[in-house]
């Protein structure tokens, strides 16, 4: 057990907690934040039967103990822990859906001598599980469960499939076959001699509000934000906010210094490309607010350097081009501040995205229509680079436009390579073992959304559920979440507080996304806080130029890792295709650069696994 906590003393180097109790053991690293000198875990219940331990923040804890010391509870402490645990004395497993914040939390019952895991409901904080002959165990991180004796830990090949398709592996797999994640909004139970039990204590669902106008729904975003934000600032430590320029961080920062009594510190990385840098209007926002801010320059050279260590933070094999920038601002920040707020979330409860746009404009064409536009995958490469990628993005774009429904569009549009270009580069017998092939769509919407119109009537509203529970932890939460923890920062996000989730999915379309303009109401709700024409920039967040990347010195870096890391040999490739593609990406025949980038941290992925 305290292999497994100095394995991931980076979570939390303030402090650490081990209990056992027979054959069974756990322990915890804290990060302090609130309550500095008397949150030490696990807690014990007052009567010794329960002791608990949890990663992450409750920031309506105040109220809970208010009402559960009007019950008659005494507290003994003044941070949040006891407070999940006195709840779950009270309220049992009804405790989860009462709490405001991010948490993985694990209680252990020693007269039953029962174990139960909750995680919070759109997955904030991550919590790894394994079943296996050797016994149970479990872990914020893969790291504290693949240096277990006794465990196998063997390659999913379904994950694999499903990391080159989206780029990250889907929830509840894990690259290992024998670990599983608990899904976001679950609780698990699990006994001596049990097989676990895992049960959902809250799904999103699209519950519509009584009509009011849409002037009504701006008042009650930006009281609710305000309410929000002021919540999650509370701390014994300063908290900080990143600040990318973008609406959402605008957002999260205009309110911050609306319900702060002092400044509050800001970070921004910039980038040496002006196409891609974002360093300029976030200074221009810090200084219209008048926050204290930090930009740094990420250059890129640097940027490459550093990703065999961002990569490794993850443990499995995860391709976000924007993790190396988070990974980098969060270095920045936690060198300032413990606590930092960020705006993740903005763009999958409002849909923000493009491919929410998009999804709009497709889900409204008369199929025969939607049939006609996979004509434009038939054009062939150009000699222009800037018009193959044109043509790419399009033919993305509409191979997904026949597809039935927004559940169906949401697999199609959000994959990293296409499903033809796999079949190339991949070899057959791997694809058939792992899921791929005809129909795969029809396989992944079966799995995940088998009824589609039992989302909404609205395939926007079926994409943007999509979202919400797929993409949303997989990726943007996952990336925060490692980047952060990796330097001791912890990572807030107020767009997910449970007060903003419910009231997005009770707003009407129309206030989220108006024509090509996502986050209308975001945007109408802080307009009055922020300089003019702020809102109105066209959304970057932090890109990366891989395109040149790899056709340049790091698409032969790149080559090095595929020979060098026995990838290329390993039999689930078509070796020479893949070749092809590196080939075929400097000649501008097409931007294969998110593949490449997949497979260059695969590589790292499996020179780690081998030393």
């Amino acid at each position: 057990m305290r292999a497994q906590c100095a394995a991931i003393v980076h979570r939390g180097p303030d402090d650490e907690g081990v209990f056992a109790d027979g054959d069974f053991a756990f322990g915890m690293r804290r990060l302090s934040i609130v309550d500095l000198a008397g949150g030490h875990q696990p807690f014990f219940s007052p009567d010794g039967r329960l002791a608990l331990v949890f990663n992450g923040e409750i920031y309506n804890f105040p109220a809970l103990r208010a009402e559960l010391a009007a019950a008659g509870r005494v507290f003994h402490s003044s941070g949040d822990t006891e407070v999940i645990l006195a709840g779950y004395e009270r309220w049992g497993d009804g405790v989860w859906t009462r709490l405001d914040g991010m948490f993985a939390v694990a209680v252990w019952d020693r007269t039953v001598r029962r174990l139960t895991l909750a995680r919070d409901p759109v997955g904030i904080k991550p919590l790894y599980y394994t079943d296996q002959p050797a016994g149970f165990a479990f872990g914020s991180e893969l790291k504290t469960l693949t240096l277990l004796p006794g465990f196998s830990f063997d390659t999913d090949e379904r994950a694999l499939l499903d990391y080159f398709r989206f780029g990250h592996v889907r929830s509840p797999r894990s690259i290992h076959r024998q670990v599983l994640t608990l899904p976001p909004g679950h609780v698990l139970t699990v006994g001596a001699g049990e097989a676990p039990a895992i049960r959902a204590y809250w799904t999103p669902r699209y519950a519509p509000a009584a009509p009011v106008s849409d002037g009504e729904w701006v008042d009650r975003f930006r009281t609710r934000w305000l309410d929000t934000v002021a919540e999650q600032m509370v701390a014994d430590v300063e908290v900080g906010a990143f600040l990318s320029g973008g609406v959402d961080s605008s957002a999260v920062v205009a309110a911050m210094m609306r319900v702060s009594d002092r400044p509050v510190r800001t970070f921004t990385i910039g980038f040496p490309d002006p196409r891609i840098d974002e360093s300029g209007p976030a200074a221009a926002i810090a200084a219209a607010l008048g926050t204290r801010h930090t930009t740094r320059t990420l250059e890129l050279a640097a940027a490459r350097d550093l990703l065999p260590v961002v990569a490794a933070a993850y443990d499995e094999p995860f391709a976000d081009p924007s993790m190396v920038p988070t990974w980098y601002v969060s270095r920045v920040a936690a060198g300032e501040v413990k606590v930092a707020l960020s705006g993740d979330g903005g763009d999958e409860l409002f849909f923000g995205y493009k491919r929410h746009a998009t999804e709009r404009r497709i889900g409204r064409l008369p199929a025969p229509l939607r049939h006609a536009a996979r004509a434009i995958g038939a054009i062939p490469p150009l000699p222009s680079r800037h018009l193959n990628a044109v043509i790419q993005r399009w033919t993305k774009t509409a191979a997904s436009a026949g597809l039935p429904d927004g559940v169906a569009r949401f697999f199609a549009k959000t994959q990293i390579s296409a499903a033809g270009f796999r079949a190339r580069v991949f070899d057959p017998g791997f694809l058939a073992r792992a899921g791929g092939g005809d129909g795969e769509i029809a396989r992944l919407c079966a799995e995940y959304f088998s009824d589609p119109a039992a989302i909404s009537a609205d395939t926007l509203e079926q994409f943007g559920l999509c979202d919400l529970a797929l993409n949303l932890p997989g990726a943007m939460l996952t990336k925060v979440d490692r980047a952060s923890m990796a330097h001791s920062l912890e990572v807030r996000v107020p767009m997910l507080g449970q007060p903003m989730i419910d009231l997005a999915l009770s707003m009407p379309v129309h206030m989220k996304l108006d024509g090509r303009v996502g986050k209308r109401v975001v945007r109408e709700a802080i307009a009055p806080w922020l300089p003019p024409g702020i809102l109105h920039r066209r959304k970057q967040g932090f890109q990366m130029p891989l395109s040149a990347w790899f056709a340049g010195d790091f698409g032969h870096y790149a080559e090095e890792l595929w020979r060098d890391s026995g990838a290329r040999d390993e039999g689930i490739w078509q070796a020479a295709a893949v070749d092809r593609v590196f080939a075929d990406h400097r000649a501008g025949k097409r931007d294969y650069s998110r593949f490449l980038y997949a497979l260059a941290v695969y590589c790292l992925w499996r020179l780690r696994r081998a030393s």
